[in-house]
Protein backbone atom coordinates (compact mmCIF):
# COMPACT_ATOMS: atom_id res chain seq x y z
CA UNK A 1 0.00 0.00 0.00
CA UNK A 2 1.00 3.53 -1.23
CA UNK A 3 2.43 5.96 1.78
CA UNK A 4 -0.33 8.40 2.47
CA UNK A 5 0.84 12.20 1.22
CA UNK A 6 1.07 14.14 3.81
CA UNK A 7 -0.79 17.51 2.16
CA UNK A 8 -3.97 15.16 2.22
CA UNK A 9 -6.92 17.49 2.56
CA UNK A 10 -7.64 16.26 5.98
CA UNK A 11 -4.21 17.61 7.38
CA UNK A 12 -4.37 21.25 4.61
CA UNK A 13 -5.73 23.90 6.52
CA UNK A 14 -8.73 25.25 4.79
CA UNK A 15 -8.34 28.57 2.42
CA UNK A 16 -10.83 30.65 1.00
CA UNK A 17 -8.72 29.91 -2.21
CA UNK A 18 -10.35 26.22 -1.87
CA UNK A 19 -13.32 27.34 -3.14
CA UNK A 20 -11.82 27.39 -6.65
CA UNK A 21 -12.20 23.89 -6.71
CA UNK A 22 -16.37 24.67 -7.27
CA UNK A 23 -15.29 27.05 -9.71
CA UNK A 24 -12.89 24.51 -11.76
CA UNK A 25 -16.60 22.54 -11.55
CA UNK A 26 -19.76 24.41 -12.79
CA UNK A 27 -19.61 26.83 -9.43
CA UNK A 28 -20.24 30.77 -10.24
CA UNK A 29 -18.76 34.04 -8.34
CA UNK A 30 -20.62 37.41 -9.03
CA UNK A 31 -19.14 40.70 -7.42
CA UNK A 32 -22.12 43.05 -6.59
CA UNK A 33 -20.67 46.69 -6.09
CA UNK A 34 -21.83 48.77 -2.64
CA UNK A 35 -24.53 50.86 -3.06
CA UNK A 36 -24.97 53.86 -0.43
CA UNK A 37 -24.55 52.23 2.97
CA UNK A 38 -24.32 48.53 1.91
CA UNK A 39 -21.05 47.11 1.21
CA UNK A 40 -20.42 44.95 -2.13
CA UNK A 41 -18.80 41.71 -2.30
CA UNK A 42 -18.49 38.29 -3.98
CA UNK A 43 -20.92 35.83 -3.56
CA UNK A 44 -19.79 32.12 -4.82
CA UNK A 45 -22.97 29.52 -6.14
CA UNK A 46 -23.36 26.17 -7.10
CA UNK A 47 -26.38 23.88 -8.44
CA UNK A 48 -25.68 20.49 -7.03
CA UNK A 49 -26.98 17.17 -8.30
CA UNK A 50 -27.71 15.36 -4.66
CA UNK A 51 -28.49 16.97 -1.36
CA UNK A 52 -25.58 15.49 0.21
CA UNK A 53 -23.00 17.48 -2.34
CA UNK A 54 -25.55 20.71 -1.10
CA UNK A 55 -24.70 19.92 3.07
CA UNK A 56 -21.09 18.87 2.18
CA UNK A 57 -20.13 21.49 0.02
CA UNK A 58 -21.77 23.97 3.00
CA UNK A 59 -19.66 22.19 5.73
CA UNK A 60 -16.69 22.50 3.83
CA UNK A 61 -17.02 26.42 2.85
CA UNK A 62 -18.23 26.79 6.67
CA UNK A 63 -14.76 25.33 7.67
CA UNK A 64 -13.08 27.90 5.43
CA UNK A 65 -14.44 30.31 7.48
CA UNK A 66 -17.41 31.56 5.06
CA UNK A 67 -21.30 31.82 5.88
CA UNK A 68 -22.98 29.32 4.11
CA UNK A 69 -26.09 28.65 3.19
CA UNK A 70 -27.91 25.75 1.51
CA UNK A 71 -31.03 26.19 -0.81
CA UNK A 72 -33.00 25.45 -3.97
CA UNK A 73 -32.25 27.02 -7.57
CA UNK A 74 -35.41 27.77 -9.64
CA UNK A 75 -35.73 24.25 -10.74
CA UNK A 76 -35.68 22.62 -7.28
CA UNK A 77 -32.22 21.42 -7.04
CA UNK A 78 -29.73 21.86 -4.13
CA UNK A 79 -28.21 24.85 -4.06
CA UNK A 80 -25.03 25.89 -1.96
CA UNK A 81 -24.16 29.46 -1.76
CA UNK A 82 -22.21 31.96 -0.46
CA UNK A 83 -23.13 35.38 1.78
CA UNK A 84 -21.57 38.04 -0.32
CA UNK A 85 -18.16 39.21 1.25
CA UNK A 86 -15.56 41.26 0.47
CA UNK A 87 -13.65 38.31 1.44
CA UNK A 88 -13.85 36.57 -1.86
CA UNK A 89 -13.38 39.15 -4.47
CA UNK A 90 -9.92 38.31 -4.59
CA UNK A 91 -10.93 35.00 -5.66
CA UNK A 92 -13.17 36.67 -8.05
CA UNK A 93 -10.80 38.89 -9.69
CA UNK A 94 -8.45 35.51 -10.42
CA UNK A 95 -11.29 33.34 -11.72
CA UNK A 96 -12.37 36.35 -13.99
CA UNK A 97 -11.86 37.20 -17.60
CA UNK A 98 -14.05 40.26 -17.75
CA UNK A 99 -17.40 38.95 -17.37
CA UNK A 100 -16.12 35.56 -18.04
CA UNK A 101 -14.96 32.79 -16.24
CA UNK A 102 -11.28 32.04 -16.47
CA UNK A 103 -8.74 29.96 -14.74
CA UNK A 104 -5.69 31.75 -12.85
CA UNK A 105 -2.35 31.09 -14.68
CA UNK A 106 -0.24 28.68 -12.96
CA UNK A 107 -3.35 27.45 -10.92
CA UNK A 108 -2.72 24.11 -9.28
CA UNK A 109 -5.69 22.85 -7.26
CA UNK A 110 -4.15 21.97 -3.44
CA UNK A 111 -6.22 18.83 -1.83
CA UNK A 112 -8.94 20.51 -0.41
CA UNK A 113 -10.20 22.36 -3.57
CA UNK A 114 -9.73 18.70 -4.99
CA UNK A 115 -12.04 17.93 -2.36
CA UNK A 116 -14.94 20.67 -3.37
CA UNK A 117 -14.78 19.90 -7.07
CA UNK A 118 -14.86 16.02 -6.14
CA UNK A 119 -17.70 17.02 -3.50
CA UNK A 120 -19.56 19.26 -6.34
CA UNK A 121 -19.17 17.41 -9.88
CA UNK A 122 -17.30 13.67 -9.36
CA UNK A 123 -18.19 10.92 -10.47
CA UNK A 124 -17.22 6.95 -10.75
CA UNK A 125 -17.55 5.25 -14.28
CA UNK A 126 -17.17 2.02 -15.20
CA UNK A 127 -13.74 1.97 -13.26
CA UNK A 128 -12.35 5.55 -14.26
CA UNK A 129 -13.08 8.95 -12.01
CA UNK A 130 -14.25 12.03 -13.68
CA UNK A 131 -14.39 15.65 -13.02
CA UNK A 132 -17.07 17.40 -13.86
CA UNK A 133 -16.29 20.55 -15.87
CA UNK A 134 -18.47 23.94 -16.60
CA UNK A 135 -20.41 23.24 -20.08
CA UNK A 136 -20.84 27.18 -19.88
CA UNK A 137 -17.29 27.96 -20.01
CA UNK A 138 -15.33 25.65 -22.62
CA UNK A 139 -12.20 27.65 -22.57
CA UNK A 140 -11.41 26.17 -19.60
CA UNK A 141 -11.35 22.50 -19.91
CA UNK A 142 -7.78 22.49 -21.65
CA UNK A 143 -6.64 24.82 -19.04
CA UNK A 144 -8.08 22.53 -15.95
CA UNK A 145 -6.69 19.42 -17.31
CA UNK A 146 -3.38 20.83 -17.24
CA UNK A 147 -4.04 21.93 -13.55
CA UNK A 148 -4.93 18.55 -13.14
CA UNK A 149 -1.42 17.33 -14.41
CA UNK A 150 0.74 19.64 -12.33
CA UNK A 151 -0.58 18.44 -9.45
CA UNK A 152 0.15 15.11 -10.45
CA UNK A 153 -2.95 13.04 -11.78
CA UNK A 154 -2.89 13.25 -15.54
CA UNK A 155 -6.65 12.91 -16.77
CA UNK A 156 -8.17 12.77 -19.96
CA UNK A 157 -10.97 15.42 -21.53
CA UNK A 158 -14.29 13.90 -22.48
CA UNK A 159 -17.86 14.46 -23.03
CA UNK A 160 -17.43 17.79 -24.96
CA UNK A 161 -19.75 16.84 -27.62
CA UNK A 162 -22.39 15.76 -25.79
CA UNK A 163 -22.18 18.64 -23.32
CA UNK A 164 -21.42 17.17 -20.35
CA UNK A 165 -17.50 17.72 -20.23
CA UNK A 166 -15.25 16.03 -17.65
CA UNK A 167 -11.61 15.06 -17.06
CA UNK A 168 -11.61 11.47 -16.69
CA UNK A 169 -8.95 9.91 -14.48
CA UNK A 170 -8.04 6.52 -15.10
CA UNK A 171 -5.76 3.90 -13.62
CA UNK A 172 -4.91 3.04 -10.60
CA UNK A 173 -2.11 5.37 -9.68
CA UNK A 174 -3.93 7.99 -10.55
CA UNK A 175 -7.07 7.20 -8.93
CA UNK A 176 -4.55 6.60 -5.55
CA UNK A 177 -3.17 9.97 -5.47
CA UNK A 178 -6.76 11.18 -6.14
CA UNK A 179 -7.86 9.27 -3.27
CA UNK A 180 -4.87 10.17 -1.32
CA UNK A 181 -5.43 13.74 -1.89
CA UNK A 182 -9.49 14.24 -1.27
CA UNK A 183 -9.65 12.00 1.73
CA UNK A 184 -12.59 10.23 2.87
CA UNK A 185 -15.91 10.47 1.69
CA UNK A 186 -18.28 12.84 3.35
CA UNK A 187 -20.22 11.29 6.36
CA UNK A 188 -23.95 12.10 4.82
CA UNK A 189 -25.83 9.42 3.11
CA UNK A 190 -25.35 8.90 -0.63
CA UNK A 191 -21.59 10.20 -0.36
CA UNK A 192 -19.62 6.92 -0.52
CA UNK A 193 -21.37 5.90 -3.86
CA UNK A 194 -19.79 8.82 -5.88
CA UNK A 195 -16.48 9.08 -4.05
CA UNK A 196 -13.19 7.80 -5.80
CA UNK A 197 -12.03 4.22 -4.86
CA UNK A 198 -9.35 2.43 -6.09
CA UNK A 199 -10.84 -0.72 -5.90
CA UNK A 200 -9.58 -4.31 -5.42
Amino acid sequence: MGQLAFFSAELDEPSLDDLGGLLAAHGQSSRIAGSGSGAGGTRVSIVLSAPWRASAVVEELKACGVDTERAESDEGNPLARTALTPLLDTLHAAWSRGAVKAVPAGWVPGPRALRLWTIAAGSSDAGHYQLGLDPHAPDTHAQLATALMRSGIAPTLVGTRIHSPALRISGRRRLARLCEYVGEAPHFAGARADWPDVGD
